[in-house]
């Protein structure tokens, strides 16, 4: 099992009555705090692993892929598909443009997910709830009682097809419901895409990783970053890997703060304009036999804000909680033997729900 982080009772107090105003940290921000509070301050273990992970302030960036036409041309998507391949294996991440999806739609679901957050605070607290079940909830923080310190972040999450706009119509600002609807629909044509480039980049039939499931149901998180008074002491998002198989990633382009751990160097990913950060999760290096990547990352603290990110995480048909993953079989053979055993996806969900962020790390337990 992973190791649990021990909370004091006090902090739990605290934690216990913040949680309980509903108002998260946009509420913390709009009351106009000049200090951190303390659960938000990471201890001075933390903070000095910084000083022994380089921050890299050279020009290296994660791959950008060009999308454009590789439907139509054939080199074309041989190129794309090395390209996936290479980036796959070795960063874990790379940032796709030229994706299909409009400019107008990426920028209306920034703005529907900015407007729910900056809504009135008690429409918000309507939706306020730690129920994992609800196909719509807003929290700060899902781990907020596990983790040892709070990330400075507000999360709305919305899961399809469960989602039905129709059931608040007359509780959610009219833009989001427009635009996290048509977002969705964009969005998971292009995680079909995406697994067909996967597929083949694995030696593998365009609709492999579409058939095992990989992409039914997804869940969409819009992450609120309030300007930080100490960005310095705090977190966005800690370091972690992703659960599922993959996600997609829109960043607004008010600030660089994602970044990703790569060959020991904190690396900025840059928003590109209407480019989109793709990144392997664990359950795709787990099915992959570890050939591609599922590589740390974290969110870090801005003075400057708000910054908005909405994540799309495919983690597979998730109420299938019998279903069962392991390494392709196709992708093993006695020159590359399986290096992962099987999981149950009912329990593996359940590791992921009942654990702290910064301490899941699914993968090791499922290591032969």
């Amino acid at each position: 099992m992973e190791a649990q982080t021990q909370i004091p009772d006090d902090r739990i107090e605290v934690l216990r009555q913040f949680d309980e105003t509903k108002a998260g940290v946009k509420g913390l921000s709009d009351s106009g705090i000049l200090k951190l509070p303390r659960i938000f301050v990471r201890p001075p273990e933390d903070l000095s692993k910084d000083l022994s992970c380089n921050i890299n302030n050279t020009p290296i960036q994660v791959p950008v892929i060009d999308m454009a036409d590789f439907q139509a041309d054939t080199w074309r998507r041989r190129r794309i598909v090395e390209q996936v391949r290479a980036a796959s294996e070795t960063w874990g991440f790379f940032q796709v443009v030229n994706h299909g999806i409009p400019q107008s739609v990426l920028d209306d679901v920034i703005n529907g997910v900015r407007e729910f957050h900056e809504q009135d605070l008690e429409k918000k607290k309507l939706f306020y709830t730690r129920d994992t079940s609800k196909a719509l909830r807003l929290c700060c923080n899902h781990d907020l009682f596990k983790a040892a310190t709070a990330g400075w972040r507000d999360t709305l999450s919305v899961s399809f097809p469960a989602f039905d706009p129709d059931l608040h119509r007359h509780e959610l600002p009219p833009s989001f419901s427009k635009s996290i609807v048509e977002y969705s629909k964009h969005v998971e044509t292009l995680g079909n895409i995406l697994f067909g480039l996967l597929s083949e980049a694995l030696g593998l039939e365009t609709g492999y990783l579409e058939k095992m499931e990989c992409s039914k149901g997804h869940r969409l998180h819009g992450h609120y970053y309030p300007a930080c008074p100490e960005p310095h002491l705090a977190i966005g998002t800690t370091q972690h890997s992703d659960a599922g198989f993959l996600t997609i990633l829109l960043q607004n382009q008010i600030t660089s703060a994602l970044q990703v751990l790569y060959k020991g160097q904190w690396i900025d990913i840059q928003p590109t304009p209407g480019g989109l950060v793709i990144n392997i999760g664990d359950l795709l290096q787990l099915v992959s036999n570890g050939k591609f990547k599922s590589n740390q990352h974290r969110a870090i603290a801005k003075g400057i804000g708000p910054r908005i990110s909405i994540a799309c995480f495919f983690s597979g048909p998730l109420m299938n909680v019998e279903k069962i993953y392991g390494p392709i079989e196709e992708l093993i053979s006695d020159e590359n033997p399986a290096v992962y055993k099987e999981l149950v996806l009912g329990e593996y969900v359940k590791r992921f729900i009942t654990t702290s962020l910064e301490t899941f790390r699914a993968l090791d337990c499922y290591k032969l």
